[in-house]
């Protein structure tokens, strides 16, 4: 990451940054140059690289309707290799060291799986690149992480990728149609998850309104 921000940063002190130099960058890899690119966003990824600057790059280098699918495959396989390195690494380590609250948590989890993981993709504020780790850890299967991530990630990658290809005219229709993405997943993704925070009190307070009562009824019937 630092070699990656010293680099922009020496381009772009002498002044000749633009987008269609950098697109003259990528035009020598010909054809492979979506798959290098996939390749490299994809191991910045597992490095916790901010996904948004990964998805701008693809739309500057690819314009919006190449570089959205560019995307949407660059995260998901960067997704996929950081779960698989949290999956081999530590998933064991934290079945033994696990109490009891991070095992319900867990089991939570594991039984939501692709809903647990699409949540995390639209609520705003969830760290992407954490999330692809602590699914590591989860009992979530691999291939419901990797079908949730694709799913959760494309409207997001479509608005970034969107912005990076407009990037000489923000005020283009690609760009217009990202802002509206971008608010719509975030005032829908905030209701999805004040909802289910709702619902998650509910079930506390009617657990622990159960556990408090049914000891009291065999009491009750004693003599």
């Amino acid at each position: 990451m630092a070699l990656v921000v010293g680099a922009f940063a020496l381009v772009a002190s002498t002044g000749k940054l633009s987008s269609s130099r950098v697109r003259d960058w990528m035009d020598g890899y010909g054809v492979l140059g979506p798959l290098v690119f996939i390749v490299v966003s994809a191991s910045l990824t597992t490095a916790l690289f901010p996904g948004p600057l990964l998805a701008g790059a693809s739309g500057l280098l690819f314009g919006t309707w190449l570089g959205t699918p560019v995307s949407i495959a660059s995260a998901t396989l960067g997704a996929t290799l950081a779960f698989l390195i949290a999956r081999f690494v530590a998933h064991d380590a934290v079945e033994t060291l696990q109490g009891r609250r991070l095992a319900a948590l867990r089991a939570f989890v594991g039984r939501r799986g692709f809903l647990s993981v699409l949540y995390a993709r639209i609520v705003p504020g969830v760290p992407y690149s954490l999330v692809n780790y602590a699914a590591g850890l989860s009992p979530v299967p691999l291939r419901t992480f990797a079908a949730a991530t694709a799913l959760g990630c494309a409207p997001r990658a479509f608005a970034y990728t969107a912005l990076g290809g407009s990037l000489d005219d923000l005020g283009s229709p690609d760009a217009i149609a990202a802002y509206v993405i971008l608010v719509v997943m975030a005032v829908g993704g905030a209701v999805f998850a004040r909802r289910d925070l709702r619902a998650a009190r509910l079930a506390r307070a009617s657990g622990s309104g159960t556990s408090t009562s049914s000891p009291a009824a065999p009491t009750a019937g004693r003599p």
